[in-house]
């Protein structure tokens, strides 16, 4: 059993999920302007966190089945978030509280060193990112993002995916087909 998977089933284990939650296609987890200090494991379907600017959606990062998603910045400092979260499809989660999940994170070093990496490999994804949408061509962002994360491309629609590429659409199934 790889680190994450033993780090999940001591959390069921222990019966920490506050509860599970089903989201339709569309619904909103979350909402710009309130705050989220949960913590969420993916059951099934995929999700989606974007800012809404000047009636464009700006998607900065995607949820599916077997990751944790989070208004990450509201869940760190506790106020008000930017940030919106929505199913793009019906979607099953399991919902832990911040003082929960903290508790147990504290509960021994091994989950501290867990809840670590997650962060750091969190930090270093989001840095790849900037990185490929400040120096990188399309085509660029489309084979590095490919990649690192084929699921994506099974998981979500390839309007989201150009979304968060900063593409249009048929840029993207350009890209696709070359």
């Amino acid at each position: 059993m790889n680190p994450i998977s033993n780090f999940i089933a001591q959390i069921d284990q222990k019966q920490l999920w506050e509860k599970n939650l089903e989201l339709n296609r569309k619904e909103y987890l979350k909402v710009k302007g309130s705050i989220d200090t949960n913590l969420y494991f993916v059951v099934s379907g995929s999700l989606r966190i974007y800012l809404l600017e000047e009636f464009e959606e700006n998607i900065i990062r995607f949820g599916y089945q077997n990751n944790f998603i989070a208004a990450l910045d509201s869940f760190i400092s506790e106020k008000p978030s930017d940030l919106y979260i929505q199913a793009i499809k019906k979607t099953q989660l399991k919902v832990i509280k911040k003082a929960s999940f903290m508790a147990f994170i504290d509960s021994s070093t091994e989950n501290t060193k867990i809840w670590q990496q997650m962060l750091g490999e969190l930090i270093y994804q989001q840095m790849e990112r900037e990185r490929d949408i400040l120096t990188s061509s399309p085509l660029e962002r489309y084979k590095r993002v490919l990649a690192r994360s084929p699921q994506l491309f099974q998981e979500i629609p390839n309007k989201h995916i150009a979304s968060y590429l900063r593409m249009t659409p048929e840029t993207l199934s350009r890209l696709k087909k070359s």
